[in-house]
């Protein structure tokens, strides 16, 4: 049966275009309770940064992760960790909430948008191009899934509420992402 989920995997993952993803499962066994399901396909793609000490391998990334559901389940009083995705400096991609659940990452866009955040703080720095080019496939795989619209938008977590995030340094590397537009705009 493993073999299976294996080879079903492995053919949506060819047939796609997705990067590996590493399940909540595997770097948590909390158990959650968000029940409100994200209408897909989203037409905007919000870009996170953690402000969290940056991860260069799965067990650092996993701890990180582990302080992050913390933080946003004790202190924030969230249902979950506020992601649908998170990146580590590792190249890897950690499922927060996926593809189907409403997040909790851009108050007043979240039924909107799929949000993707890099662990680390890159008001300074970026993030490794592993991590950059991970987001990058990350979301056409969500295109190729029908999970984001084809005509989706690309933005930072500033151009939709008053905050710094994603920092500097990321946010001037994201304008030069395709997709990606700039400034308040108005809900689709």
């Amino acid at each position: 049966m493993i073999r299976l989920i294996l080879l079903l995997a492995a053919a949506c993952v060819m047939a796609y275009g997705c990067p590996s993803i590493i399940s909540k499962s595997s770097w948590s066994t909390r158990n959650t309770n968000c029940r409100t399901a994200l209408k897909t396909p989203v037409p905007w793609v919000i870009i996170h940064h953690t402000v969290t000490p940056t991860c260069t391998s799965r067990a650092a990334c996993t701890t990180q992760l582990r302080n992050i559901l913390n933080y946003h389940t004790r202190t924030n009083k969230w249902c979950d960790i506020g992601y649908n995705f998170i990146i580590g400096n590792d190249g890897n991609i950690y499922e927060g909430r996926g593809w189907s659940k409403h997040g909790s990452h851009a108050k007043g866009s979240n039924a909107l948008s799929i949000g993707i955040a890099f662990i680390g703080n890159f008001q300074n720095g970026l993030p490794s191009q592993a991590a950059i080019n991970a987001a990058k496939r990350l979301i056409e795989c969500g295109v190729n899934l029908k999970r984001i619209r084809r005509n989706h938008t690309v933005k930072g977590h500033l151009d939709v509420f008053s905050t710094a995030c994603p920092g500097n340094a990321l946010y001037n590397n994201i304008k030069t992402w395709a997709r990606f537009k700039s400034g308040k705009q108005s809900l689709p």
